[in-house]
């Protein structure tokens, strides 16, 4: 069974759509994805420094748009009926509700550009950031986090928690880390998955209400506890609390191992879950889009799955 995955905020690079935009298709995709939204994503995948992409109101829309651009062509040709499910790391799960059909493009589009811009408001209104720590032990770590005031936010498996809160106790945090542990301060805006951005979700609800989900066509997998969803308003529902809930990917790998994953596909910008996957689910094979010259390794994938 074949797994698709899609990343989330901090995969995007500098430039990295630009050898997808010398293909006509893509760029036309792209551009009318811009004008939905009103954020020229071509000139932020292409020309924009790292400080600029890495606004959350610009990251978001551009992985996100990155990812559908990556699964128009993946899901190509007859090969979505080969996929046997698909998820997405947080920002990524937008990604994922329109591969598997529960958002419109346009719809998914229009979430993440509401996500981004309520997350950026409510990351202005305290000094806050992320960290990952990797190799700690897990019930040290999470007593040291309750002294120091942070929040555990991506449980991404293999030994690795994204840590969450104000950046005087990340600091702290990486001057003292538990035994064994490393703490590498990561390039986001603020504390995403915390009560830092409870102030997002009303928007979110509000804005929610207004858009039509339909069920699932293709297995998806929510990040509020790697269960499976069936229904697309409840998943559109788990879409709002996840801006302000941790992510627990660790629970989400355990689900595709227990529904027989053989083969692992991650769409643009690449590389980030595919490195989780090695850890957290070895011996799988993995293929990270980061170019479409990444693609036939992907076809090959999933046709040796068929």
């Amino acid at each position: 069974m074949i797994v698709i995955v899609c990343p989330g905020q901090g995969s995007q690079t500098p430039g990295f759509l630009e050898p997808w935009l010398t293909e006509p298709s893509f760029r036309d995709q792209l551009s009318g994805i811009s004008d939905a939204v009103g954020i020229d994503l071509v000139a932020h995948g292409t020309v924009s420094d790292a400080d600029t992409i890495r606004d959350t109101a610009v990251a978001q829309p551009l992985i996100v748009s990155a990812g559908l651009l990556t699964l128009s062509a993946l899901l190509a040709d007859g090969r979505r009926d080969r996929i046997g499910g698909i998820a997405g790391h947080s920002v990524g799960e937008l990604t994922a509700a329109a591969g598997a059909g529960i958002l419109s493009e346009t719809d998914a589009v229009a979430f993440v550009r509401e996500r981004g811009a309520a997350m950026a408001r409510a990351a202005a209104e305290a000094p806050t950031g992320m960290s990952a720590v990797i190799g700690a032990d897990e019930t040290e770590l999470l007593a040291v986090l309750a002294e120091l005031g942070l929040s555990p936010a991506n449980y991404n498996g293999g030994g690795q928690i994204v840590v969450a809160g104000a950046l005087d106790a990340l600091a702290k945090l990486a001057e003292n880390p538990p035994a064994r542990a490393r703490v590498i301060p990561l390039q986001v805006a603020g504390a995403f998955h915390t009560r830092y951005m409870q102030p997002a979700v009303a928007h979110l609800q509000e804005f929610a209400s207004t858009l039509a989900a339909a069920d699932p066509t293709l297995p998806i997998w929510t990040n509020k506890d790697g269960s499976r969803v069936t229904s697309g308003a409840e998943y559109l529902d788990l879409l709002v609390g996840q801006v302000s809930s941790p992510v627990r990917w660790d629970l989400t790998m355990e689900s595709f191992a227990d529904a027989g994953v053989t083969g692992i596909i991650e769409v643009a910008p690449a590389g980030a879950l595919v490195g989780l996957a090695k850890r957290g689910l070895k011996g799988v094979p993995a293929v990270a889009i980061k170019t479409p010259d990444d693609l036939p390794a992907a076809f090959d994938l999933i046709d040796q799955a068929a």
